[in-house]
């Protein structure tokens, strides 16, 4: 069993930054890919980032340009830089992990959230 827990989030003012922050935790297992989701007030789980072990990545539109995703593979660890925010980047953030274990079993994990509000 793999956990990852997200951390980082907070009020911030439009144009601010934030980085968040995702720990995986767990025996004998390596990140294939790790992601970043968001889900606003009363909307559809979205995608933000997400990169790969080769460090291949993919941004949500509407992020482009103001936010960088990266990882630490040894240490497990997943970033989310998020510049120039607005308000309509509110949401409960997510991480995503694709895991494989020793004999290459895939899984997929999800953590519990922080929470991002930008707000004047």
């Amino acid at each position: 069993q793999v956990q990852l827990v997200e951390s980082g989030g907070g009020l911030v003012q439009p144009g601010g930054s934030l980085r968040l922050s995702c720990a995986a935790s767990g025996s004998s297992f390596s990140i294939s890919a790790m992601g970043w989701y968001r889900q606003g007030p009363g909307e559809q789980r979205e995608l933000v980032a997400l990169i790969t072990n080769g460090g291949t990545t993919n941004y949500g539109d509407s992020v482009k340009g103001r936010f960088t995703i990266s990882r630490d593979n040894a240490k497990k660890l997943g970033y989310l830089q998020m510049n120039s925010l607005k308000p309509e980047d509110t949401a409960m953030y997510y991480c995503y992990a694709n895991t494989r274990d020793s004999s290459g079993y895939g899984r997929g994990y999800w953590g519990k959230g922080t929470l991002v509000t930008v707000s004047s």
